[in-house]
């Protein structure tokens, strides 16, 4: 498994020309490859069966050839036992007699068959007493023809046309001295019609040169040819050189026609054969299994030669086409590698509009984008310096106001001014609870008493002007609320809504927890605003984490803010940036009625939440 996983690492870190032309590669020459396996698989199949067809319709051919032949002789010996000479000779058994007349008409009868028929190479006539009639045959000895077996089995036959085979050992020749390898023979019984007793037979040599002009020209493959055997496995024909002389009888040629391949002597030779059902003779094809793929050898190297032609360019295709496509890459990867060195100024040219095009102009803006994030981040850390700086210096300035006011406060209530000790001590909660001791997020309750330190401020400056409630409930007050949420919106309540107003003015503070969250409202019956205004403020209320949280903002764009209500945009910014979107402000106001602004707050439950 270790092996397996290292190996598709390996292939992993490869460079992406190799992959590319590996991937072209086996595309291009594994189907090629897989085609000419089939077509030389199919090609192959459909030549062998075509072969074995062909060679089957051959041997068809040879046989009906053979069979035009013996039906001739079959036909002669019909021919010459109706011959009204020919009955009387036979008759002779019986005690007839013929003249030297009737024996010579008789015998320019049977020359007329083998002057008409060149393949005939002798006719014997010879009745029951072995006497017999022919031009081209006679008896060797004076031993009785009946005794021959040729004789015999003609009788056996009882007038049926019998293919006695080859003339071995017979008491026959001719004029001609024809071999027995050269001539095969038929006989057949001429009955009497009315007792059906054998008068005589009648025996016909075929040369076998017709045989063989019908069968050598047959050639299957360089060596491959055609024999002819009979039924008992002797040949009746086989070529002077034959690949395999004899046929064992194991070989059992079963059915009248059929295939089958065999080693003989090393070699692998097929068999194709089929028998006629007339001569009883069965043709069979010998040829060499590897000769009879002539014309697959020839198909496979076209296919062999066109698939490594084709293979030779798919290479050169995959070379060529690997580098035109990793070279934008590796020159894109090396823009990356300069960069990632530290050089910001490269850039990527090029006008190609493909996948690396687009590639290259977006690290183009990327690296812009970079450039631009760097410079904000080293102008935002010298803001922060300054600011720290300033927050150093003016750390002291809050401390000592503080303490200042305690003083006062005393001082106040020594001299008996309560209305005065009343507001410095207001002011000095107010401050207290500002500090927090830096803390951004502070218990609700503390945001509550710094509001009534603010209100009760406010409340001295506007007497019976400014009216206020607090409802707090009593669940709520434990939990956790970012700090200096409510004076923003409760100052924005009393100068642009309690103070435009001429009658007394209320705000009312309500704090529940509602479906999850924390709820503080804010409702005032001031002036209220139109429905532009408050469109705007609302516009400007969502766009203040945007707007919060730029770093490069101009003069003019913190002019509009103050213009706008900086303070509620401010308390939206600070509650989404610490919460999400999830949590801020929604406003609700109508002219002449008043404002309610609610803020959606998380419910912490200590100061880590």
């Amino acid at each position: 498994m270790a092996i397996k996983q290292l190996k598709f690492f390996q292939m992993n870190n490869l460079p992406i020309r190799y992959k590319l032309i590996i991937m072209f590669l086996l595309i291009s020459i594994l189907p090629s490859i897989g085609l000419g396996l089939l077509i030389d698989y199919t090609v192959e199949r459909i030549v062998g069966r075509q072969v074995n067809e062909n060679t089957i319709q051959l041997i068809g051919k040879v046989n009906r050839s053979l069979e035009f032949y013996v039906s001739n002789m079959q036909n002669m010996t019909y021919l010459i036992a109706f011959d009204p000479g020919v009955r009387q000779f036979l008759q002779r058994s019986s005690g007839g007699e013929a003249g030297a007349d009737d024996e010579y008409t008789m015998r320019k009868f049977l020359q007329g068959f083998t002057t008409l028929y060149s393949e005939i190479a002798g006719i014997m006539v010879v009745n029951g007493k072995g006497e017999y009639i022919s031009n081209e045959l006679y008896a060797r000895s004076d031993r009785t023809l009946t005794e021959e077996s040729w004789y015999k089995a003609a009788v056996n036959s009882k007038g049926i046309f019998k293919i006695v085979g080859k003339p071995s050992g017979r008491n026959i020749t001719s004029h001609a001295n024809y071999t027995e390898d050269e001539v095969i023979s038929v006989a057949r019984a001429i009955l009497n019609p009315e007792t059906q007793q054998v008068e005589g037979v009648v025996l016909i040599d075929l040369k076998l040169r017709v045989i063989a002009e019908a069968v050598k020209d047959v050639r299957l493959g360089k060596t491959g040819y055609l024999l002819v055997i009979d039924n008992d496995g002797s040949h009746i024909y086989s070529p002077a050189k034959p690949i395999i002389r004899d046929i064992p009888k194991e070989w059992a040629l079963e059915g009248g026609a059929g295939s089958f391949a065999k080693t003989v002597q090393g070699e692998e030779l097929q068999f194709i054969y089929r028998k006629s059902t007339f001569t009883d003779w069965t043709t069979v094809g010998v040829f060499s299994t590897k000769e009879s793929a002539l014309e697959v050898q020839e198909i496979r190297f076209y296919v062999i030669s066109f698939v490594f032609f084709l293979s030779l360019l798919s290479i050169a295709a995959a070379i060529y086409l690997a580098y035109s496509m990793s070279r934008p890459i590796n020159q894109l990867m090396s823009f990356m590698q300069k960069a990632e060195s530290g050089d910001m100024t490269i850039r990527y040219w090029g006008e190609r509009e493909d996948e690396v095009g687009q590639l290259g102009r977006s690290f183009n803006t990327m690296l812009a984008q970079v450039n631009r994030l760097l410079l904000l981040t080293e102008l935002q850390g010298k803001q922060k310096r300054e600011a720290e700086l300033r927050s150093l210096q003016a750390h002291i300035k809050p401390h000592f106001l503080y303490n200042t006011l305690d003083t006062i406060h005393w001082m106040a209530r020594n001299k008996g001014a309560e209305d005065v000790a009343e507001v410095v001590q207001s002011l000095s909660r107010l401050f207290r609870i500002g500090l927090s001791k830096g803390n951004d997020i502070i218990p609700l309750s503390d945001e509550i008493e710094h509001i009534q330190s603010y209100l009760a401020i406010q409340k001295t400056r506007y007497k019976d002007k400014l009216n206020y409630t607090l409802d707090v409930e009593d669940d709520v007050r434990h939990l956790y609320v970012l700090k200096l949420l409510l004076q923003p919106i409760v100052e924005n309540a009393i100068y642009h809504g309690i103070k435009e107003r001429r009658r007394p003015g209320h705000i009312a503070i309500t704090a529940k927890a509602e479906d999850g969250s924390l709820l503080l409202r804010i409702s005032d019956d001031g002036k209220g605003m139109t429905p532009e205004k408050l469109t705007g403020l609302r516009q400007a209320i969502a766009g203040s984490v945007v707007t919060q949280t730029d770093g490069m903002d101009s003069a003019d764009n913190r002019k509009e803010w103050q213009d706008q209500g900086y303070g509620i945009q401010n308390v939206q910014a600070r509650i989404q940036l610490t919460f999400g979107e999830r949590y801020g402000m929604a406003i609700d106001s109508e002219e002449g009625v008043g404002t309610t602004v609610t803020i959606v707050h998380p419910i912490l439950k200590d100061i880590t939440g």
